[in-house]
């Protein structure tokens, strides 16, 4: 019997094995859950090879930008399932230029709504189009992924921090307006992990270091302890949490120095 039996998920953001999503996606899987997965068209045939390890047959073309892309995918869900028990939220992105080659006060306004657009806003949209079908199930779970970047300024981290911000306040906002359907919001702040969007971040190999060498735990986290965080908030166990961010970063976000 696992956690997660008879559980459709959806998980927006795989790109590739080292994405979050898909140490998330394994681990829902693993508990009984139905995955489908939502990614750019660059991305699909990439996406379809990791999905069918985990027998799933569901990987849909979806650009967040793209006003028709969302409401699409769940259309076709809702024909194929009735409803939805989970979505997974694993996007991010912002110019590469705006991250690591130019100061925060100087980021353009274009480079400025691109990252808050899809990094942040894409959550409210998605969870907009998921509600119905959240719904129809009896309610379920959303979460998000953030970074202590959000809270503090990590050079060269820039527009980025401030997208993860408003995203971790879009979490709270959404928890209030979901709670009644019985929907829960939520948030995980992970420790750094080497995905495609952390190549962007000049000096990221010096972050793992100092995480590593100064958190409580004097160890860095993996994919695994992602994943078992995402089934907490998103199983049975996480009945009454929402609105949170919850850090999984071997405590290093408590410290100070």
């Amino acid at each position: 019997m696992g956690l997660m039996d008879g559980k459709v998920v959806v998980i927006f953001g795989v790109a590739n094995y080292r994405s979050i999503g898909w140490s998330i996606a394994q681990a829902l899987v693993r508990e009984g859950a139905t995955a489908a997965f939502c990614a750019q068209e660059r991305v699909v045939p990439e996406v379809r090879k990791l999905a069918a390890l985990l027998s799933s047959d569901e990987v849909y073309e979806c650009d967040v930008q793209n006003e028709d892309d969302v409401p699409a995918v769940f259309r076709v869900l809702r024909e194929r399932h009735g409803g939805i028990d989970a979505v997974v939220h694993s996007l991010a992105f912002a110019n590469r230029e705006d991250i690591s080659s130019r100061r925060f006060v100087e980021t353009p306004r274009a480079g400025f709504q691109l990252a808050l657009d899809v990094s942040a806003y894409s959550l409210t949209y998605i969870a907009r189009e998921a509600e119905p079908l959240l719904e129809a199930r009896g309610g379920g779970a959303i979460i998000t992924l953030s970074y202590l970047g959000s809270e503090r300024v990590i050079p060269n981290y820039n527009v980025m921090g401030v997208a993860k911000a408003a995203l971790e306040c879009s979490v709270r906002y959404l928890a209030y307006d979901l709670g009644p359907k019985n929907v829960r919001v939520n948030a995980i702040s992970a420790g750094p992990q080497r995905t495609l969007s952390a190549r962007a971040i000049s000096g990221f190999q010096d972050i793992e270091r100092i995480v590593t060498e100064h958190s409580p735990l004097r160890r860095n986290i993996d994919g695994g302890d992602l994943g078992n965080a995402a089934l907490y908030l998103l199983s049975d166990l996480g009945r009454n949490v929402t609105g949170q961010v919850m850090h999984v970063d071997a405590g290093y976000s408590i410290m100070g120095l």
